[in-house]
C-alpha cells in the first residue's frame, strides 16, 4: 500500500510540473507581443546564446564530422562504397547529429545559466522587487530568452552542419583509407540531401531551442534554499533539458518519417 501511495504522488508531483510548465509556456507565448518593445533584452540573450556557443559548437561540430567520417568511411572502404560516406555524413549531421549535439551543447552552457541566474534572482527576492513593481517576472525574464533561444539555436545548428560536413570531406579526402576527392564527397552529399531535409534538422533545432529556455526559465522560477537549491536548479535543468531534447527529438523524427 505504502508503494502504491509512492508511485501515486510522483505521479501527481509529474502532472503538477507537466502544468505549471504549460503554464508558463503560454504566458511567455502570451507576452510575444511585447517583443519589439524588449529588442534589447532579446538582443543580448541572443549573444550570450548564439555567439558565445558558437566557437565552441563549431569546434565540437568539426570532430564530430571528422570521427564519423574516419569510422563510416573505413567501414565502407571494406566493400568498395566509400563515395557514399559524403551522403551518410551529410545526412547524419544535417537530420540527427547537428541538431541534437548542438542543443545538448545550448542546454549544459547557456540553460545551465538561465536556471542558476533566474534562481538566485527569485531567492534573493528579486523576482518579488520586480512583481512590486507591476513589471511582470515572465516578460521581463522568460520572454526575451525563449525568443533568443528559438533564434539562436537553429542558427548555432546551421554553422555546426556545415562544419561538421566540411570536416568530414577534409578527412574523406586526406585518409589513405578512403581517398574520396572532396568534389566526389560533395556532389553525393548534394545528390542525397535535399531542401526537405535541411527543414528537418532546422525546425528540430527551433524545437530544442525553446525546450532549453523554457526548463531554464522554470526551473529558475521554482527554484528555493539558497546557494544549495540554486546548485540543484542548475543540474536539474540541464537533466531535464536533456531528457526532454531526447523525447523531443524521437517524437519529431517519427512524425517526419
Amino acid at each position: 500500500m505504502r508503494f502504491i501511495m509512492i508511485i501515486v504522488n510522483k505521479l501527481l508531483a509529474v502532472a503538477q510540473c507537466v502544468g505549471e510548465m504549460l503554464s508558463l509556456l503560454s504566458e511567455t507565448v502570451y507576452y510575444f507581443k511585447e517583443a519589439p518593445r524588449n529588442l534589447n533584452s532579446i538582443f543580448r540573450q541572443m549573444s550570450i546564446v548564439g555567439i558565445g556557443t558558437l566557437p565552441i559548437a563549431m569546434l565540437v561540430a568539426l570532430f564530430v564530422g571528422m570521427v564519423l567520417s574516419v569510422q563510416t568511411g573505413s567501414e565502407l572502404a571494406l566493400y568498395g562504397t566509400q563515395e557514399a560516406i559524403g551522403a551518410i555524413v551529410g545526412l547524419s549531421m544535417v537530420k540527427e547529429l547537428g541538431p541534437v549535439m548542438t542543443s545538448l551543447l545550448v542546454a549544459g552552457r547557456v540553460g545551465s545559466s538561465m536556471a542558476a541566474e533566474i534562481g538566485a534572482m527569485q531567492v534573493y527576492e528579486e523576482i518579488d522587487a520586480l512583481k512590486t513593481l507591476e513589471i511582470s517576472p515572465v516578460r521581463y525574464l522568460a520572454m526575451p530568452r525563449l525568443i533568443a533561444c528559438l533564434l539562436s539555436v537553429p542558427a548555432l545548428v546551421a554553422f555546426s552542419m556545415v562544419i561538421g560536413i566540411i570536416g568530414g570531406g577534409v578527412v574523406a579526402d586526406i585518409n589513405p583509407k578512403i581517398n574520396v576527392p572532396f568534389t566526389v564527397y560533395y556532389d553525393n552529399m548534394i545528390r542525397a540531401m535535399g531542401y526537405q531535409e535541411i527543414f528537418k534538422g532546422l525546425l528540430k533545432a527551433t524545437v530544442f531551442g525553446g525546450i532549453i529556455a523554457h526548463v531554464g526559465c522554470y526551473v529558475g522560477f521554482k527554484t528555493s534554499g539558497g546557494a544549495r537549491g540554486i546548485g540543484e536548479s542548475t543540474t536539474r535543468s540541464v537533466v531535464l533539458s536533456f531528457l526532454l531534447i531526447m523525447i523531443a527529438n524521437y517524437l519529431l523524427t517519427r512524425f517526419m518519417i
